[in-house]
């Protein structure tokens, strides 16, 4: 074994084992932006994705990719497994590194296409109908793709570049995403009657911002490492930094975008932004010029924040915004080729995009890949998830969509010494006083009295004699929640107290399950809301709770009627009666 082939192979294995480091950051990615009830079953399915990713690809998926030069799909030693004629891919991608460590190589990229799926059908997909769908893109649908383009098929014949993948991999794993977001439908709760879209923050902007760190360093290894040889250091280094150029530049433009157009510079947006950055220049990194890196990531940042709004809009629910980052920005990557690409830039770019005299030849390439790749892959994996659908089923049930997935699919929880909280939103229009939020811009409000620190508190007693106050107290599952608002509203109740707690009666908690073992007796997250009246009836209270709450099954509430001695309003000191209307 030459110098050659081992400095080859060492470079071919670090660049491949910072690819597979990617997993955990788009698990800790993709778990931080979702719901701390459904985080075991997000980190499971990046688990299990890699796993089957090995397995598909093993079986069939490198020979499917790489088997011969038809121009469709790869017919020649297709089964990889107890095969002694790997001799026949000795000069695939590279004579200089051995069958396996290629094999590696390749492997870690189709796992990464199959990630991408997990994020956009977070917390409604079925763990087995996930497993299945993500088997069949990593056998089949992606080795197919990567035969067109990078094993010699009539892509790479017409010559459509894509250096390290922005539509062999992020475009397939956006494709099959968004035909996977469409047909599950939306989250329970994204979309108000009115179809306008909710917010459902995740519940770890931190735990996000750390795999965002690890997958930027593991796209150190994704684009540089595509070179498969170190036998030119220049292009290596070129392609790190026009790789790191795209990225703090659509940091920068991304966090600009989100704070001109929402207001605030969200956090969010700033990770996606960075992911968009890293996709854009992916396809391109070893064609154009560091200036051109700059402009490209720039541009992806901007267009990112927009197509999270526009998929939010068109009532595609996509939980860690995959489609925005990997589909809308690899779509742009690609297209970015035939617009940027600079002969001579490094040993590997041997072309010239249209801004560089190279006239619309290899955007017109790029262009009808893109097409072909959209429509190839959208089409079978919607076949796929509808075929799924119609079988084993690829939602989970409402109630287990509400409790979280983490119970319903897994028996287990992430965080099971805290309570889940609920989205709680304040009523404000009956009986009590008025419960305001305070607005994120505007954080306090012209007063037509003004009142100085060292000023005597007023005392103020108007209060009814004989005005009986009673304080109805209901404890009940905290998805019931909205529907307890709304029937209170509707009989003019404004004044709520709403706390998150745990408890049980007797459904006696849920059962779950650690390493195998029970766990005994877990509270259950409850809502507590308190209501303190007087003008409205407590009967009709009452009357309006049941109605709202009652299924007939465990777990409907409890109501709780208590004698309220006096009510005095702090500001004012206006006591009883007077204390719980409303403000003028």
């Amino acid at each position: 074994m030459n110098v050659t082939m081992i400095v080859d192979t060492l470079w071919v294995v670090l660049a491949a084992v910072l690819v597979f480091f990617m997993n955990l950051g788009f698990a800790a990615v993709e778990s931080g932006m979702a719901r701390s009830k459904n985080t075991v079953n997000i980190l499971s399915k990046n688990f299990i994705v890699f796993a089957v990713s090995s397995i598909g690809f093993m079986l069939l998926g490198w020979g499917l990719m790489f088997g011969g030069d038809n121009p469709i799909i790869g017919t020649q030693n297709l089964f990889i497994l107890g095969n002694s004629n790997l001799d026949f891919y000795a000069d695939t991608l590279t004579s200089d590194v051995p069958f396996w460590g290629k094999f590696f190589f390749q492997l870690v990229f189709c796992g990464t296409a199959a990630t991408i799926v997990s994020g956009a059908v977070a917390e409604r997909v079925k763990y087995i109908s996930f497993i299945v769908f993500s088997f069949v893109l990593t056998i089949f649908i992606y080795p197919v793709v990567g035969h067109w383009i990078w094993g010699g098929g009539w892509l790479a014949n017409l010559g459509f570049l894509d250096f390290a993948g922005d539509t062999v991999v992020h475009s397939v794993g956006g494709w099959a995403a968004l035909s996977g977001a469409i047909i599950l439908g939306p989250r329970y709760g994204k979309y108000d009657k009115n179809g306008k879209p909710k917010a459902i923050p995740g519940h770890s902007l931190a735990l996000a911002v750390i795999g965002l760190f690890i997958l930027w360093l593991g796209w150190f290894g994704f684009n540089p490492g595509s070179t498969m040889s170190f036998q030119n250091p220049a292009d290596v280094v070129h392609i790190l930094v026009t790789t790191n150029t795209a990225a703090v530049a659509a940091v920068l433009t991304a966090t600009a975008t989100s704070w001109i157009y929402i207001g605030k510079p969200d956090l969010g947006m700033t990770i996606n932004g960075c992911l968009a950055g890293l996709v854009g220049i992916t396809g391109s990194c070893a064609y154009v010029s560091v200036t051109s890196s700059l402009i490209i990531g720039a541009i992806a940042g901007v267009i990112v924040v927009f197509a999270v709004l526009f998929f939010d809009r068109i009532k595609v629910d996509d939980p860690v915004g995959a489609t925005s980052v990997h589909l809308v920005c690899g779509i742009f990557g690609t297209l970015c080729i035939g617009l940027f690409a600079q002969e001579g830039v490094t040993s590997l770019s041997t072309v010239n995009g249209l801004f560089f005299g190279g006239g619309l030849s290899l955007l017109g390439s790029e262009v009808i890949g893109i097409i072909a790749v959209g429509v190839f892959v959208f089409a079978s994996s919607a076949l796929v998830w509808f075929i799924l659908k119609k079988t084993m089923g690829i939602r989970v049930t409402l109630e287990e969509e509400v409790q979280g997935l983490d119970i319903g699919e897994h028996g287990n929880s992430a965080y099971p010494d805290f309570a889940i909280v609920a989205p709680i939103t304040a009523s404000d229009n009956g009986n009590g006083d008025k419960v305001t939020a305070i607005s994120p811009v505007e954080t306090s409000k012209p007063s037509s009295t003004t009142v100085s620190p060292d000023a005597a508190i007023p005392v103020v007693n108007r209060a009814h004699p004989g005005a009986k106050m009673t304080k109805v107290t209901v404890v009940t599952n905290q998805d019931k929640y909205t529907q307890l608002q709304t029937a209170l509203d509707r009989i003019g109740i404004t004044g709520l107290t709403v706390t998150n707690v745990l408890g049980y009666g007797m459904q006696k908690g849920h059962m779950e399950y650690y390493r195998g073992l029970p766990v005994k007796t877990r509270l259950l997250p409850k809502v507590q809301v308190d209501i303190v009246v007087c003008k409205i009836p407590v009967d009709t209270v009452v009357d309006t709770v049941r109605k709202s709450l009652y299924t007939g099954n465990m777990g409907d509430g409890k109501i709780f009627i208590y004698d309220v001695e006096n009510v005095i309003k702090i500001r004012t000191g206006e006591e009883g009666y007077d204390a719980l209307q409303d403000e003028e």
